[in-house]
């Protein structure tokens, strides 16, 4: 009699770059034959992928792995958080194995010491593009690892260390194998997009029978040619990221454009140890604007940084009605264990975090509702990601999934990973409302 398919359970936690950490993880568990398991009683074994970016991710982690230790009690912990390998085992001494961030061999090891693979793999099983954790129509296209910069509130370099860029030729490849399978969205991501083939100074590799610079134009211009959408994440104002934005007016890639600014205040963005030029920066966006008039920008930033006084606090407040930025995200700023920041004098109270929190909010609000109602009666495409309720859950050029607004079209079931062509209607806070536009074929 053969043996049942080994079964493992999996948890993802964390950014988008743990999850195709975790989708590689997975992708080599498939090919090797182990089955996968949606519950903890099924699973032979769980591996929960951690993060540790900030405490309250930390604490969502801890809970986690006692949550699989409780329902399973078979657990490997990897990722952000298994830097801590200490803290992990003071909490659960009983996990059977700890390791740290894109560590992929490490934890397959674990795995087979403890839960063997069957005799013979079962290749056959993996489809091309390996095991996704996405919907089929939109995948994540992870380019490098690690981090250069020395920001005083982050600690991603000292748990996934200095950058290292895929070769181009490798992501190329990965691109082409997802777009073949269905992907219709890939969204590149990295700590620091920007900085992609630094390292390998810009070194050359082949593909398709031609030299391609390991840079981020040619690799935005090589994934312009799949003919879906291309969306850049995590890039850093370099001056070279002024090359993206012709190709986003041409439409190569998204007329998208996330560039982490964390603060409008020069004296807060020093301390932070991020470029502190504000000026420089809101005359990019300007130019930006005038090669690209519908280009969207996200950023987030940080209110209530050690020391940010009340002035520090308008001058952000004055950056960001400038800037009119389309997306934005903000956080109250949260100690991390081992960030330099921890030791800097002039703590804000949390109260008076909260309450910059919330001001912030209202004014990025309103600046919100102004832009979207600029789009009514505009017609656009959007992709479908799903119906809820009767009506069609989609996206526009201006939004990345999980994070953004949608576009909502009401009264109407259209297919998953479709584009379709509507205009808008109405508007709210984030999100769009459309109608799609009828055919003018006969």
């Amino acid at each position: 009699m053969n043996n049942p398919v080994p079964q493992i359970g999996f948890v993802s936690l964390g950014c988008p770059k743990a999850l195709v950490d975790s989708e590689r993880i997975l992708s080599k568990l498939r090919a090797e034959g182990y089955g996968l398991s949606a519950s903890y009683n099924d699973a032979d074994l769980v591996v929960v992928n951690t993060c540790g970016f900030i405490d309250t991710a930390v604490e969502e982690s801890l809970d986690a792995i006692g949550e699989a230790m409780n329902e399973n009690g078979r657990v490997i912990v990897t990722g952000c958080l298994g830097k801590d390998s200490g803290k992990i085992r003071a909490a659960y001494p009983d996990v059977l194995a700890v390791t740290g961030a894109h560590a992929y061999e490490q934890v397959i090891n674990a795995i087979h010491e403890h839960v063997p693979p069957p005799h013979e793999p079962h290749l056959s099983l993996v489809p091309p593009q390996g095991i996704k954790l996405t919907p089929r129509h939109y995948a994540y296209l992870k380019i490098s690892e690690g981090c250069n910069h020395r920001c005083s509130f982050c600690i991603i370099p000292s748990m996934r260390g200095d950058l290292v860029s895929r070769p181009i030729a490798e992501v190329l490849w990965e691109a082409e194998k997802l777009v073949a399978a269905g992907v219709r969205e890939l969204l590149v991501i990295s700590q620091d997009t920007s900085a992609y083939g630094t390292d390998l100074k810009y070194r050359e590799d082949n593909w398709q029978g031609r030299k391609v610079r390991t840079h981020i134009l040619q690799l935005a211009e090589e994934l312009g040619e799949l003919d879906v959408w291309i969306r850049m994440h995590y890039v850093y104002p370099y001056p070279h990221v002024d090359a993206l934005i012709p190709l986003m007016a041409e439409r190569k890639i998204l007329p998208y454009l996330d560039i982490p600014l964390q603060h409008g205040s020069p004296k807060i963005l020093k301390a932070m140890r991020r470029p502190a030029a504000t000026e420089k920066v809101l005359e990019r966006i300007r130019q930006w604007r005038e090669i690209c008039p519908d280009i969207t920008i996200r950023s987030t930033f940080i209110v209530g940084f050690p020391g940010e006084t009340e002035e520090d606090f308008n001058e952000l407040l004055a950056f960001i009605r400038e800037a009119r930025l389309n997306r934005v995200g903000c956080f109250t700023y949260s100690p991390v264990e081992g960030a330099k920041a921890n030791a800097m004098s002039n703590p804000v109270p949390e109260e008076v975090k909260q309450e910059r929190f919330e001001r912030f909010m209202e004014v990025q609000q309103r600046i919100s509702q102004s832009l979207l109602r600029e789009k009514l009666g505009q017609r656009m495409t959007v992709l479908v990601d799903g119906t809820e309720d009767g009506k069609t859950i989609a996206r526009s050029a201006a939004d990345a999934p999980e994070i953004d607004g949608v576009v909502i079209i009401e009264d109407q079931e259209l297919p998953e990973g479709e584009f379709v062509e509507i205009e808008i209607i109405d508007y709210g806070d984030y999100d769009l409302w459309g109608k799609v536009v009828p055919s003018s074929s006969p």
